[in-house]
């Protein structure tokens, strides 16, 4: 399935703006699907990455996305950190290659989270299909499978498609984005260390 032709028909298809609730992994990454997305949707950014590591990094991560989102007058829900909630949901899976079944158990968290927050939007949704290093087609199916689930709308995306992840650096340039170099949890860093 073409994720970018499926969100371009709910964009064509959408009578006047509706409400989305939209997990962000970071301000870089937000900062093409805000641009992209803010004339069909009144946009809360949900700040969710429990995976992220250090809690230095953490907050300058959260500090950059509140910073984009005053500059785009968008409301931000900031969750708690639940770190160890993170490293228990990933348990025995620690030693996987990046992108393989740890990632997957990250999307999952991260968006479990969104839908469970979602019950009063009309959508939600997640900036990680903008990466090239995520996997939009898990994503998407995780994303359908948590809207039959909390019955509330998923956004299907690849936001990588169109430049979108070329047009978040030059976005991030822009407004002057903190831009990190490793997903953010502990088992990326290291494997960006050993690379």
């Amino acid at each position: 399935m073409n994720y970018q032709i499926e969100l371009e028909k709910i964009l064509n298809n959408l009578d006047g703006k509706r409400t989305l609730l939209l997990h962000s992994c970071c301000a870089p990454c937000s900062s093409y699907v805000i641009t992209y997305l803010k004339d069909y949707f009144n946009i809360t950014i949900l700040y969710y990455n429990p995976n992220i590591e250090p809690y230095e990094e953490y907050n300058k991560r959260k500090n950059e996305q509140i910073k984009l989102c005053n500059i785009f007058n968008i409301k931000v829900l900031d969750c708690d950190y639940d770190n160890d909630l993170f490293h228990e949901v990933v348990k025995g899976l620690e030693s996987d290659k990046e992108g393989g079944s740890r990632c997957f158990k990250c999307y999952e968290l991260r968006l479990r989270k969104t839908a469970s927050l979602a019950k009063n939007y009309d959508y939600f949704g997640t900036t990680l299909t903008v990466s090239p290093y995520k996997n939009s087609k898990k994503l998407n199916e995780i994303g359908l499978s948590l809207e039959k689930e909390y019955h509330v709308k998923y956004l299907v995306s690849d936001f990588k498609k169109k430049e979108g992840y070329k047009k978040s650096i030059l976005l991030s340039k822009q407004y002057n984005l903190y831009r990190q170099d490793f997903c953010g949890c502990i088992y990326s860093m290291k494997n960006k260390i050993d690379e």
